[in-house]
């Protein structure tokens, strides 16, 4: 993303209210000060969680001389399409804590959780149905000097710098030979490992009228990709590369063209790395629900499992013929809960589950995580999570067992 870059004079260059300092007081000139923005993908999507500035010239900063009001930080959020109401934000965040990294960088913690509003990285557009990320110009102002060296330090002007998101710096850019863009994390394992491919929702997908096409939202909307690229899913797979295409589209829009281009984006990683074909797995939520189906019916023998979520079966005519369920073979783990009052539950997980041989079933009331109760559609927080289980089996391990069957 294009950060948005703003230039603002510091306010407070008076002596700071209760620093008691030796005769060696004198302001220090400090010309422009870089910050990054510090981002957490939070099981309802991406948040700006703290600022850290480029302070470590100015050290041995003196802890004792910062606090939360030492700085205020404003954020404006914009969207890159034009559109009425503009998704965005404009708004003060709240500074909690105002500390020092190990390389003496201060660092601004600002408050967040699931649902507050002011620290979201993406924005929906509903005249689109799509997420898009946001123009996010952050100002920072200096209330108060803070002591660096014995002396009181006033920054003349700070510069935003870039998004930081660990979890989601860590997946490769990439764009296959037909045009589709895809994420690709990979495994520190040697050795053929297996491969998790993620299908996103509807609202991840490109809006190709608009030429915005970003090869981020899949892994900033929701946890559903980086669940299989923490330590814990890792250690399960005894590492697993994960890989997140992104439609051009929706996927249900137009599977059977979706499908090959999937695929030849398996074989292309496959290729390229030391993938074992014995352990591809296919995972998707709503649209990927869907997709991940699509993909057992199309191909029978590529997956060694397939874990729709959410997914849509049902239409006039119907997206997947009962035919077409009947005859996977795929081994399948189906969730959903039964609030959702997005995709019926009943007419699409519970009736493929029916006619899927030998598929499992997981059914949730509701999605409440950590206290937060989200929207029924959204129960791929709870495979994020490696929270369905059966008979004490969770899912990941289940997936993990799995293997390509002749």
């Amino acid at each position: 993303m294009a950060l948005s870059r703003r230039t603002v004079l510091a306010a407070g260059a008076g002596t700071a209210a209760g620093l008691a300092l030796p005769a060696a007081t004198a302001q220090a000139g400090s010309k422009t000060v870089k910050f990054t923005l510090n981002a957490v993908t939070l099981d309802g999507g991406e948040q700006v969680v703290s600022l850290t500035l480029d302070t470590r010239r100015f050290g041995p900063i003196s802890r004792s001389s910062l606090t939360p009001g030492t700085f205020s930080v404003h954020v404006k959020a914009t969207s890159p399409i034009p559109v009425t109401p503009d998704p965005g934000y404009d708004l003060d965040r709240v500074v909690t804590a105002a500390r020092l990294d190990r390389n003496g960088n201060i660092v601004l913690e600002l408050s967040y959780a699931e649902g507050q509003p002011g620290g979201g990285t993406l924005g929906y557009l509903v005249s689109r149905s799509r997420n898009v990320q946001l123009n996010l110009t952050y100002t920072i102002t200096q209330n108060a000097p803070f002591v660096a060296r014995r002396r009181l330090v006033t920054i003349d002007e700070f510069t935003q710098g870039r998004l930081s998101n660990p979890e989601v710096d860590a997946y490769s850019y990439h764009t296959s030979a037909d045009g589709m863009k895809y994420r690709l994390f990979s495994p520190r394992n040697h050795g053929k490992r297996p491969l998790v491919v993620w299908l996103h929702g509807g609202g991840e997908g490109a809006s190709l009228p608009d030429n915005y096409y970003d090869n981020e939202t899949t892994l900033r909307a929701n946890r559903g990709a980086l669940g299989f690229s923490t330590p814990e899913a890792q250690k399960i797979f005894n590492g697993a590369y994960v890989v997140a295409p992104q439609s051009f589209s929706a996927w249900m829009l137009d599977g059977p063209r979706f499908a090959p281009l999937i695929r030849a984006i398996v074989e292309e990683v496959a290729r390229r790395h030391n993938v074992d074909r014995d352990r591809v797995h296919v995972v998707g939520c709503s649209n990927g629900g869907y997709m991940s189906l699509k993909m057992t019916t199309v191909y029978p023998d590529v997956f060694a499992s397939s874990v729709p979520i959410c997914g849509i079966v049902a239409g006039n005519p119907p997206l997947i013929p009962d035919a077409e369920l009947a005859a996977i073979t795929t081994p399948t783990w189906l969730v959903t809960s039964l609030d959702d009052n997005t995709v019926d539950p009943v007419a699409n997980t519970v009736h493929a589950h029916d006619l899927i041989p030998r598929s499992r079933v997981t059914l949730y009331d509701n999605v409440i995580w950590n206290g937060h109760q989200f929207p029924g559609h959204w129960s791929w927080i709870y495979v994020a999570r490696n929270d369905p289980s059966i008979n004490g089996l969770h899912i990941w391990q289940w997936m993990a067992r799995q293997y390509r069957r002749d």
